[in-house]
């Protein structure tokens, strides 16, 4: 029987299972430390994974996003999807999909929506994280925001997962794969292997004098 309690191939999302299994795993581990972040949930997949692995452990997700839709899912963008429009505002909405996927998953006592973007959540962060999975907006200045909003708040022994990791330019967008190297630049995280596109990185200790 699978851990999942939703078939996940009706939830709208660019989230392969070898990845999303990937982040249940740390998931498991990471919400022994503490509560688990992600940032991008767009219609759930990724928050199903993460949560069922938190639920685990009676930890939560907290899972971030504006759900007014990263660059590419604005109309007359590659992945614009008319469905998640709102012709009322004339704009993108994915949270009504995001609520009744973790509803249909039975994850609403594991899952803490935060309907904003992440920098301004971040100011006022005080909690320390086991893990933090970035997968917002994919230009540079949004990938940036997240990384130095979040990056810091992972506690040691804790994960910091990037999504979308393509180091061939040719095979993808540049954002993710550059903050995946300023955080091993940082110091404060080890190289885990990766999994696809899914790029993972362990806190660890601090150095003493």
């Amino acid at each position: 029987m699978s851990v999942i309690d939703l078939d996940l191939d009706r939830v709208k999302g660019f989230l392969p299972e070898e990845e999303g299994m990937r982040l249940y795993d740390l998931a498991r581990e990471a919400s022994r430390l503490g509560p688990c972040l992600e940032i991008g949930s767009y219609c759930g997949k990724s928050a199903v994974y993460i949560a069922t692995g938190c639920r685990e452990n009676g930890s939560v997700l907290f899972s971030i996003d504006h759900h007014r839709g990263s660059e590419e899912h604005q109309p007359g963008e590659e992945y614009h999807d008319r469905e998640l429009f709102d012709p009322e505002t004339g704009l993108m909405d994915s949270f009504k999909a995001f609520r009744k996927t973790i509803s249909e998953a039975g994850l609403e006592e594991s899952v803490v929506p935060i309907v904003a973007k992440s920098e301004v959540v971040a100011r006022c962060w005080k909690t320390p994280l086991g893990m933090v999975f970035i997968d917002g907006g994919h230009s540079l200045d949004a990938a940036m925001a997240d990384y130095t909003s979040w990056a810091s708040k992972v506690l040691p022994g804790g994960f910091l997962a990037i999504h979308d990791i393509f180091p061939d330019p040719a095979e993808g967008g540049q954002a993710p794969y550059t903050i995946y190297k300023l955080a091993l630049k940082s110091g404060l995280y080890e190289e885990l292997p990766m999994v696809s596109t899914l790029g993972v990185l362990r806190r660890v200790n601090p150095k003493g004098p």
